[in-house]
């Protein structure tokens, strides 16, 4: 049986995704993981493979290993592995408590990992491993510095796994957008009061778009728009410090 498998699937860029592959290729199942089960539920309607709804909290270790024990009771081949599950509060520092950044970083940084350390045995020559990441990844940014951090940690596993698994002919590639319009995005700037300024904005069809057709290239990041692209180009040859200050300016910080 062959398999996608897609974290945050509930919404956004993981529910938009779930739909873009289905027409893509055929799988016998996609599996689905989020916490919001009805909405797992819903993705039936729009599929033409069978959905197997896992509702399930990433930021518990229960919920990786459950996940673990039902690839090892069906033994499935995973085609396509998407972590899309995500969480970002724009903010000072200071001004959120603690436990929200230690949540950030169980969702952004150590579910990835343990999705992927599961889904791994299971795959074979020609899978292909899609890492929801940001444009954020390439840089620090004040008021946005645990989120675009554990940004950076994604795109820096990504890439280095991607070098390793060359041998065994798996991809794995970071989709790294600028401001994507999804339920994620929406929560971010109304719960926020620091950032302001929104240069550009995407729809996830043209981020995974993109991202689909890099694959195919055989990159292993992918950046949707030229302008962002050159962003990206700009913080590689400028300071960060220079970046940082150029990101505060914008919003009027």
């Amino acid at each position: 049986m062959k398999i996608a498998v897609i974290t945050g699937a509930s919404s956004g860029m993981g529910r938009e995704f779930v739909y873009a592959l289905d027409k893509q290729f055929a799988y016998d199942e996609i599996w689905v993981l989020a916490r919001r089960k009805q909405r797992l539920e819903e993705l039936s309607e729009g599929s033409s493979a069978k959905i197997r709804p896992i509702p399930c909290d990433l930021t518990l270790p229960e919920s990786i290993a459950q996940l673990t024990r039902l690839l090892d009771e069906v033994k499935p081949e995973v085609k396509t592995l998407v972590n899309a599950g995500g969480y970002g509060k724009f903010e000072a520092f200071d001004k959120l408590p603690v436990e929200e950044y230690y949540n950030m970083i169980d969702l952004n940084c150590k579910a990835y990992v343990g999705v992927t350390y599961a889904c791994l045995p299971y795959m074979k020559e020609g899978g292909e491993i899609y890492q929801l990441d940001s444009l954020s990844a390439f840089q620090p940014v004040p008021y946005i510095n645990i989120y675009a951090a554990t940004k950076a940690f994604v795109l820096s596993f990504s890439r280095a796994l991607n070098v390793e698994l060359k041998k065994r002919k798996i991809k794995v590639m970071a989709v790294c957008p600028g401001w994507v319009k999804t339920d994620f995005f929406d929560r971010a700037i109304t719960e926020n009061t620091v950032v302001t300024y929104y240069n550009k904005y995407f729809t996830p069809k043209q981020v995974i778009d993109r991202a689909l057709k890099d694959m195919k290239r055989g990159k292993d990041v992918s950046v949707a728009g030229a302008s962002i692209r050159f962003q990206v180009f700009l913080t590689k040859i400028l300071p960060h410090k220079l970046v940082m200050k150029i990101w505060c300016k914008q919003q009027k910080l």
